[in-house]
């Protein structure tokens, strides 16, 4: 092509330092799409954008759209609007993250836009959707996966998903991490009481599908004398299971940081002994990807998503199995806290750079006409 391919990318609330899997996502991908010489704007969602960040971040155009702080309408609304602004833009690409806002992607083809969808995860399989929500993120699902002119999943099993159920092949594109410098300071360690090697660490939403009950009562039945349970997250809409978490937290003496971004995040993940990821549902996960690119132990529950990232079985237990868990934890007590090698190889399999040009790579295979 002689000029940029114009992506505009909708379907998150925003990026850097907001909170969620497909934000940080975006906040990887987007970037390198730019260094890769894609004009890319993103609509993000004007109640989670920091506002300090301006119109444009790493060569990464902000158009920042209205959208209800609402666990139920801020995604849908938000797309709706988002579409009639791609309307009008006509980009070349209208890039959706999440089956939630892929059911705006039949009325952005009856407009004439070529869309790609990038299946993070069958949302309609967590706890806190009711009925109808349900309904519409399986009709996002079926319309961004048959009307889409590509499609992206971020795993094996939701590709074998897609083709099972829509009869269409997919880009398997997965999540990417970056290896981070080891930092030496422990300034948040110090704000939340916490010895270097000496906490399990959780980082993700207060949500129910993370399962963070069953953390705090494993982390309670494995009597690590001088560790403390470290959950770094927050609810975006508070509701009940977040108030249950903080009541059995306290209860616990369970350290909860709240969301948390940038050196503190670094520092927390750096100096911990111990990761877990007890979820029940999960795209790639991407804190998972994370902890491993700090050399930290990991355990991880044995849903699909976590068994593709591929670890030794030594390094899975049940999906709700306490006890195991437990047990477990008490033995990863005593593990080395930081290892080289599960850093070079997590880093060298999930590379954000071949991410991005494979993204690319699928933006230019639709914008001449092909359809996967």
């Amino acid at each position: 092509m002689n000029r940029p391919i114009r992506v505009m990318m909708m379907g998150l609330r925003g990026f850097p330092y907001v909170q969620g899997g497909v934000e940080t996502h975006a906040e990887h991908l987007c970037p390198l799409l730019v260094e890769m010489g894609c004009d890319v704007t993103v609509l993000v969602r004007s109640p989670y954008q920091p506002t300090e960040i301006g119109p444009e971040w790493k060569g990464v155009k902000f158009i920042s759209l209205w959208a209800p702080k609402s666990k139920g309408l801020e995604a849908f609304l938000h797309s709706f609007l988002g579409v009639l602004y791609a309307v009008y833009k006509r980009p070349d690409i209208l890039h959706i993250q999440g089956i939630g806002p892929a059911i705006m992607t039949l009325p952005a083809r009856l407009f004439g836009l070529k869309v790609v969808v990038t299946y993070h995860s069958p949302n309609y399989d967590h706890q806190k959707w009711g009925a109808f929500a349900r309904f519409v993120l399986q009709l996002g699902e079926r319309w961004g996966m048959r009307w889409s002119n590509g499609r992206i999943v971020i795993s094996k099993v939701f590709a074998d998903l897609v083709r099972s159920k829509h009869g269409v092949e997919s880009a398997l594109i997965p999540n990417g991490v970056v290896l981070p410098k080891l930092p030496n300071s422990i300034g948040a360690l110090e704000t939340f009481g916490l010895k270097p090697g000496c906490y399990v660490l959780l980082v993700g939403r207060l949500v129910p599908e993370k399962r963070h009950l069953d953390l705090i009562a494993a982390f309670k039945l494995a009597n690590l004398p001088d560790w403390k349970l470290v959950l770094v997250g927050s609810a975006d809409h508070p509701d009940s299971y977040q108030r249950e978490v903080m009541k059995k937290a306290a209860e616990a003496g369970v350290v909860m940081t709240g969301f948390q971004r940038g050196l503190a995040l670094q520092e927390l993940y750096a100096h911990a002994g111990l990761f877990v990821l007890p979820s029940s549902h999960e795209g790639l996960p991407i804190a998972l990807l994370e902890a491993l690119s700090y050399g930290l132990p990991v355990l991880a529950s044995d849903i699909p998503a976590n068994l593709e990232v591929g670890l030794s079985v030594e390094h899975y237990f049940p999906l709700g199995g306490i006890n195991v868990l437990a047990d477990r934890i008490r033995l990863k007590g005593l593990a080395p806290v930081v290892c080289e090698s599960r850093r070079g190889w997590v880093t060298q399999r999930y590379d954000w750079r071949d991410i991005a040009e494979k993204t690319v790579g699928l933006y230019v295979s639709c914008f001449v006409g092909n359809r996967l």
